[in-house]
């Protein structure tokens, strides 16, 4: 088995025929299925199902698929950072919640970095992904948060993970809501008040064994609740609809947003944590260092 075979079954996966890869590939049809045949007889699988209206993946080779992703991914950043010509480039990534004071901090590590040549990656994603990111060292640091009813989950994961929490802010729980919303004006919700609109969430949909929210009170069944994992698509959600979400109140640091969006208190409570990870005795680079201290800069944690 090769990572050139893995790349194949890919680009495979992702089409509607040996013909189409092949094309894509730049290499000929009988090859590409000959490799393909030699890595199903290798593994004693059948990754794909030929049929005259094309190519499926079996089931089989679905979960085939996803390890190969992985390992492709993976070989990639080894490839880039060890096999490139010339000058190398410096490398950083973060993977973060919904959190705009993390991506502030990112843009100021950007600014002020005089690199002639980097890669830098800048990921807002999945509470498993964030996780999973900086447990495989895709990103070396993680932001991440948890609330009252997730803490014990979280921390189980961190210590199976290997991963170290550091503690920037407490927050408690705000709504944040269309500024010409009918209810806009008032200084504190409830959640009974807020029942005739929508709760728009971030999905959270994972394949892990924990669902793991980002938003405070995920445990409250909500009346009517949309899912959405686009920032942009819940905020046109929550104007159009009146709807309204949840989160720590710092919505209006988005250059975005400000002019757009408020935040009111909300009476029930459910603090969150948030924070940055990054993986237990892992050696630092110098731009990780220089993240790590602007999220500094947010700090006002008190145990």
């Amino acid at each position: 088995m090769t990572i050139l075979q893995l790349k194949y079954v890919i680009a495979i996966a992702g089409g509607s025929s040996f013909r189409e890869a092949a094309s894509k590939l730049f290499v000929s049809q009988p090859a590409l299925s000959l490799a393909i045949r030699e890595l199903e007889e290798e593994l004693g699988i059948q990754l794909f199902e030929r049929t005259n209206k094309g190519i499926h993946v079996t089931k089989e080779g679905e979960e085939f698929l996803v390890y190969a992703k992985k390992a492709v991914s993976q070989y990639g950043l080894i490839e880039d950072r060890y096999l490139e010509k010339g000058d190398k480039k410096e490398h950083f990534g973060v993977s973060m919640q919904h959190y705009v004071f993390a991506v502030h901090a990112f843009v100021n590590v950007v600014k002020k970095h005089d690199s002639a040549k980097y890669v830098f990656s800048v990921k807002e994603t999945k509470t498993d992904e964030v996780l999973e990111n900086v447990k495989d060292l895709k990103s070396e640091i993680g932001v991440i948060s948890f609330s009252n009813s997730n803490e014990k989950v979280m921390k189980k994961l961190f210590r199976e993970y290997h991963l170290k929490f550091v503690p920037l802010m407490k927050r408690n729980t705000y709504v944040y809501v269309w500024k010409n919303h009918p209810l806009a004006d008032r200084e504190s919700l409830s959640l009974e008040e807020l029942e005739d609109y929508p709760c728009v969430s971030f999905d959270q949909n994972n394949e892990g064994e924990f669902y793991l929210p980002e938003e405070a009170l995920s445990n409250y069944d909500f009346a009517r609740l949309i899912k959405s994992n686009d920032r942009a698509t819940s905020a046109e959600l929550m104007s159009a609809l009146n709807g309204y979400s949840i989160g720590t109140g710092n919505m209006t640091d988005s250059v975005a947003l400000k002019d757009e969006f408020i935040s009111i208190k909300l009476l029930e409570e459910d603090p969150l944590t948030i924070g940055y990870i990054i993986r237990d005795k892992h050696n630092l680079s110098e731009i990780g260092t220089a993240y790590i201290k602007e999220l500094e800069q947010y700090k006002d944690y008190e145990d």
